[in-house]
């Protein structure tokens, strides 16, 4: 945080505990759990004493005539038999065993016969055999009525909490309906995030419009005086990891108004309606605290195209949310002050009244950051690390291209674990070389089992790579070549792609080329060919379809791109069938046309295949030194990469198709 913030911050006087801070103090529900148990021990003892074993009159006399008898409870109907020592000693087999009732419970039961006489016999054998006798009436529809009480508020007490539970608390006599409320966090000037815009690396684009519009809310009549309005949203869109939630904290971080966070997600509930209510909710608390920033993260759990069968089964309590969303973001109510901001990695499939005009004014796009913004990442996430002088921040953001933010701060985080692993004071150049082969390629496995011939023909097919790619032209220069496995691979070999924003045909094959080298040099040498080039397979045949159906790069189709970016035919082909044979046809042609230039390409050097094949296997692990010694200088290398290694990309993809 700036010195500025901290200033700041040191002039907000110390908040008071609110009553409500108590009351919102969540629940522990060990206790609530303790409470039923002691409930249920207590109904259990207190019933408990109220039956015994049922016996007939015949045994109760005759029990009162051996003197087993010490007391007798009876009304009209029932007769309770307490036995003496003696009398639990002999019918100590017919006794039932006692339970945790608060009294003593009696041994015995009995109907008593309806007639007047036989009370005064259970009278007389009391006197003859000297037992009590007490006259002792049951009210056991009270003690049922009781029971059902005590169980109904048992049962009612539970749904209470867990209903409250669900909804978060809440004040009196709304705990229940808590759980249409917002689950947005809110931040204030008193509690605020910590990150500001100068611990955001790169996005120097992103940055200034996100800026703006924090200057928006701090200084309105700027704009206003102008005629402006205030933008109503901005939508960050990016791949994963390029740091479009670290620039909504430093929004959090910077704007000195109330900002509200939340996850697309927490409007997403069992309950119908739920996510509506919650919407609602937030654009209230909004209002009453505006200006404010309000920030959904993953929008596209609601935000969803909404579909346009009902055949298909549709969420109409996720569509119902963002209809909602839709309302409140461009109603009849004015939202004078609120500003929402909202990020995802999946544009394509937002709905469209979601992302036009007067709802997301501005799509601010986070790309993967190129070389001058990653040594800025660099910077960031290597303040906390100690390095040596042998780290070289522009040497490490040139062997990383194509790497998100998240991707470098795993790489620096990777490098410190090496070191301290192997008990290195500080973290050097090496370490971070080898977390990045450990995140690309994955923990080397030396012990795994591989026979003499298959370790032959890994070191052909990754020198096949190597010679194909060290001569022709467009292909990204090698760096590194391995045979010891990886991950879930066998080899790899490293390459250091040109970042390039177009590709040409003649590119484009050359790359396809140097992929299928492996393959290739497995046929020249071996003889035979391996299932070892799946992942080269894959990626040509991607990128050959690409190159005939997307970016219109082949004579025989035309200049006709099949690529449908609204997603809205991908249950039906966009050609006939005479087309798709075609593509098929002229797919096949690209590929094994770019194999036979391979073979060919190995079959005039066959000499340097079989040596940098024989180095491989006596080193394992050789570099483009070790290539220059056998092919010489490359002749396509520029001067500044000459000197740069590293980063792995086994067989290049194609590009996206945007």
């Amino acid at each position: 945080m700036s010195d500025t913030n901290q200033n700041n911050n040191s002039k907000v006087p110390p908040r008071r505990p609110k009553p409500e801070d108590k009351e919102n103090k969540s629940l522990n529900f060990y206790w609530v759990y303790a409470l039923i148990a002691a409930i249920l021990i207590g109904m259990m003892m207190f019933n408990s004493g109220n039956s015994g074993n049922s016996i007939n009159y015949s045994d109760f006399t005759s029990y009162a005539e051996q003197g087993y008898i010490e007391r007798l409870e009876y009304d009209h109907q029932t007769g309770r038999v307490y036995l003496d020592t003696a009398g639990i000693q002999a019918l100590a087999n017919r006794i039932p065993k006692r339970g945790l009732g608060l009294t003593r419970s009696p041994e015995f039961s009995f109907n008593i016969p309806p007639s007047e006489k036989v009370i005064d016999e259970i009278i007389a054998l009391g006197k003859t055999h000297q037992f009590k006798t007490e006259y002792k009436p049951v009210n056991e529809f009270g003690q049922s009525l009781l029971l059902w009480i005590i169980g109904f508020a048992l049962i009612i007490g539970a749904w209470v909490l867990i209903m409250r539970r669900l909804g978060g608390g809440g004040g009196p006599g709304g705990q229940i309906f808590n759980i249409g409320k917002s689950k947005a966090q809110l931040f204030e000037k008193g509690k605020s995030s910590n990150i500001t815009f100068n611990d955001v690396a790169g996005l120097e684009g992103a940055k200034t419009e996100i800026q703006e519009i924090v200057e928006f809310l701090k200084h309105p009549k700027k704009y206003t005086e102008l005629g402006a309005k205030i933008p109503k949203g901005a939508l960050l869109v990016g791949p994963p990891g390029t740091g479009k939630t670290l620039l909504a904290k430093a929004v959090a971080g910077e704007a000195q108004v109330p900002f509200f966070s939340l996850s697309g997600s927490d409007f997403v509930e069992m309950f119908v309606g739920v996510g509506a209510s919650r919407v609602r909710d937030l654009f209230r608390q909004a209002k009453e605290k505006a200006p404010a920033i309000i920030f959904i993260d993953e929008i596209d759990a609601i935000g969803r195209a909404r579909s346009k069968s009902l055949n298909f089964g549709g969420n109409d309590e996720r569509e119902n949310t963002l209809n909602q969303l839709l309302t409140e973001m461009d109603g009849f109510a004015t939202n004078s002050g609120i500003i929402i901001l909202a990020a995802t990695n999946r544009a394509d499939i937002l709905d469209k009244a979601l992302l036009r005009a007067g709802r997301f004014d501005r799509q601010i796009y986070v790309d993967m950051p190129d070389l001058n913004e990653r040594v800025q990442i660099f910077n960031v996430h290597l303040k906390n690390v100690k390095i040596d002088n042998s780290v070289d921040v522009e040497f490490l953001s040139k062997q990383t291209p194509g790497f998100s933010g998240a991707d470098i701060a795993n790489i620096c985080n990777e490098a410190a674990l090496i070191a301290a692993r192997k008990g290195r004071p500080t973290v050097g150049r090496e370490d971070f070389l080898d977390a990045v082969d450990r995140i690309i390629g994955g923990l080397e496995k030396k012990n795994k089992i591989i026979t003499p011939e298959e370790k032959s023909t890994i070191a052909y097919h990754e020198s096949g790579h190597a010679i194909v790619s060290w001569l022709l032209q467009h292909a990204s220069p090698l760096v590194k070549v391995t045979i010891v496995p990886r991950g879930r691979s066998l080899g790899a070999a490293w390459y250091l792609p040109e970042e390039r924003q177009l590709n040409t045909t003649e590119q484009l094959m050359d790359e396809m080329c140097a992929a299928l080298g492996g393959r290739a040099a497995e046929e020249v040498a071996v003889g035979k060919i391996s299932t070892g080039a799946l992942s080269d397979l894959e990626k040509v045949t991607k990128q050959a379809y690409a190159m005939v159906s997307v970016y219109g790069l082949n004579k025989a189709i035309g200049n006709r791109s099949y690529y449908d970016s609204s997603g809205e035919s991908q249950f039906t082909k966009p050609y006939s069938e005479d087309t798709a044979r075609m593509i098929d046809q002229e797919v096949s042609t690209l590929i094994e046309g770019a194999y036979k230039r391979a073979k060919e390409l190995l079959m005039t050097h066959r000499d340097k295949l079989d040596q940098l094949a024989k180095k491989l296997l006596d080193k394992e692990v050789i570099f483009k030194d070790d290539l220059e010694e056998i092919l010489g200088q490359r002749q396509w290398d520029k001067p500044e990469l000459q000197a740069i290694p590293v980063v792995p990309n086994a067989a290049p993809q194609p590009p996206a198709a945007e």
